[in-house]
């Protein structure tokens, strides 16, 4: 419940902007590199690979950035060069020898039990830190993420905050993987935006209906995952799309 608490408040919030970005993959792209940094930090022999995943993403957030920059592609497309770059090297490194894939399972699904109090404590630090830099750049953030031109003219640092908000998603996913799972953790950062998208009226609203979604669709998801004995990943995601298809049926009202 705890690890609820404090991941999904974290989701709520990076999703409007990952929404108003048009960087809709970019997390599962993201997901692929920490499945990356595990495998390779299993190679090398360490107890816990989560850091090792949590450098390799903040990396593949940084050169995501610094490539985005030198190109006139699209975001999908340059997510999408290093979504499968990421994917591929992960398989090959996990594989090599001959070695089974299979023992990489419980990343795809995940396992909320698997949370430990210390990394609870790690995402509670980086939600205090991230919600200081949304009060902060909100409006910058916002400026950047629909007329980025605009943004440069008025001399905001777009790269600088680019860089930045990639790299928190980059921390935030990698830490979550375990506990939600590779296959579903895409769907929490798109849905509770895209969600409060459909009904929202201003940036506070949307930023608001987005946070509310996602603590509500969190602790509903854990629920239903404990009575019945379902992934809590998969059944959170089931909420924020039951969150969705509501606020679609409303859209017209706004």
């Amino acid at each position: 419940l705890l690890a609820i608490l404090v991941i999904s408040p974290l989701f709520g919030l990076l999703s409007t902007m990952v929404v108003e970005k048009r960087m809709a993959f970019f997390s599962d792209a993201l997901g692929h590199s920490a499945f990356t940094g595990v495998a390779i930090g299993t190679l090398c022999g360490l107890v816990d690979a989560t850091w090792c995943a949590v450098a390799l993403a903040v990396v593949f957030a940084l050169l995501f950035t610094w490539v985005q920059s030198k190109t006139r592609m699209a975001s999908d497309t340059v997510i999408g060069v290093f979504s499968s770059t990421a994917v591929a090297l992960g398989i090959f490194i996990s594989t090599l020898d001959g070695h089974s894939f299979t023992k990489f399972n419980s990343l795809l699904i995940g396992d909320i039990l698997s949370v430990s109090p210390a990394k609870i404590g790690i995402l509670a630090l980086i939600l205090l830190l991230v919600i200081v830099f949304w009060v902060l750049r909100i409006n910058r953030l916002t400026l950047t993420a629909t007329y980025p031109v605009l943004a440069v003219s008025r001399g905001i640092r777009v790269n600088l905050l680019d860089a930045l908000f990639n790299c928190a998603i980059a921390v935030v996913v990698t830490l979550s993987l375990t506990w939600v799972g590779l296959l579903v953790i895409n769907s929490l950062l798109v849905l509770p935006g895209a969600a409060a998208r459909n009904v929202a009226k201003n940036m506070r609203q949307y930023t608001w209906l987005a946070l509310l979604g996602a603590v509500v669709s969190g602790i509903a998801g854990l629920m239903i995952s404990f009575y019945v004995g379902s992934s809590t990943g998969a059944s959170i995601t089931l909420c924020l799309a039951v969150f969705f298809a509501v606020t679609f049926c409303f859209r017209h009202r706004k």
